[in-house]
């Protein structure tokens, strides 16, 4: 169903739909481009989820660092792998669902469409990228454990193949609903209040189109992001790190253990480093996405 027009009147000169394989080349290229910059935020969110203590990020940081500088980009390979399968997932479908809603109808897209969108992308997404996820979970937090407790995964390939030696191939899907839950959550966050605050930014504001507009608005998305996931994040990382015979309670399990046992705001345990790397990540994903997109517009659709 179409949205009201008053939203965004139709742009003059609507720019032309990608094809679809762009479409997802378009999007994995541009979750690769970014993990490579911020993926060390990733080893210490998780290294910081994963304890039942209170850390701070300045303690967290020299724990990683007396290892080697080396263990900030442990597991490189699996948050490779994670935006070759989830971000190409996802963002491949958000694109390509909102070319196919802009074929159909005038303007833009309502923040209701939006959300759906960025839900179902987000869901599809995340059950493709969940062995991955497992995998970069693992990696990452391997050097909090003590030394004969650790997995010590050579690579990501090394990873599932043990996975499913030592724990069955269902095991690469383990925590794959918290990790749907929290995909829906997160798109919901970052994608349609990406296209919303461009929206608004753009009309209300006066921002014209370019990467002042893109980074504006995929700031303010990274940071919603960031926090309307948390909750969720963290028992994705506690239920994918437990070995085989933990038995999980189910993400709102955790949730309410977590709660009950450490306090709410540990639900919110590793936020800024948790935004830190949303928010470089959320802006270096949208303005690739973007110029890459405008740059196959302008010399390959001519």
């Amino acid at each position: 169903m179409p949205e009201e027009k008053e939203n965004s009147p139709r742009p003059a000169g609507k720019p032309k739909a990608l094809p679809p394989a762009v479409n997802f080349l378009n999007a994995g290229l541009s979750g690769m481009a970014a993990t490579c910059v911020v993926h060390p935020m990733d080893v210490i969110k998780n290294r910081m989820q994963m304890s039942a203590e209170k850390l701070t990020i300045g303690k967290t940081i020299s724990s990683i660092s007396s290892a080697g500088f080396q263990k900030f980009y442990a597991g490189l390979s699996a948050g490779l792998l994670r935006q070759a399968t989830y971000t190409t997932g996802r963002l491949g479908i958000y694109n390509q669902l909102n070319d196919i809603w802009k074929s159909k109808y005038e303007g833009t897209p309502g923040f209701g469409s939006l959300v759906l969108m960025g839900m179902a992308a987000g869901c599809a997404g995340a059950f493709i990228g969940t062995p991955a996820e497992v995998a970069l979970v693992r990696m990452t937090s391997d050097g909090r454990l003590p030394p004969d407790q650790r997995r010590n995964y050579k690579n990501v390939i090394d990873a599932f193949l043990r996975i499913i030696k030592e724990e069955g191939v269902t095991a690469l899907w383990r925590g794959s609903l918290a990790t749907m839950g929290r995909a829906a959550v997160v798109n919901t966050s970052q994608l349609a209040t990406y296209s919303q605050m461009k929206i608004w930014m753009s009309s209300k504001a006066g921002i014209p189109d370019g990467i002042p507009l893109h980074f504006s608005a995929s700031m303010v998305s990274g940071f919603i992001t960031a926090f309307n996931s948390m909750p969720f994040d963290i028992a994705k990382t506690r239920i994918q790190n437990a070995s085989v015979n933990d038995k999980s309670p189910g993400v709102l399990g955790v949730i309410t253990v977590i709660a009950r046992t450490e306090g709410i705001g540990a639900l919110w345990k590793g936020f800024w480093p948790t935004y830190c790397r949303i928010g470089p990540h959320t802006v270096i994903t949208f303005i690739f996405n973007e110029q890459f997109a405008q740059f196959y517009r302008q010399f390959v659709m001519k």
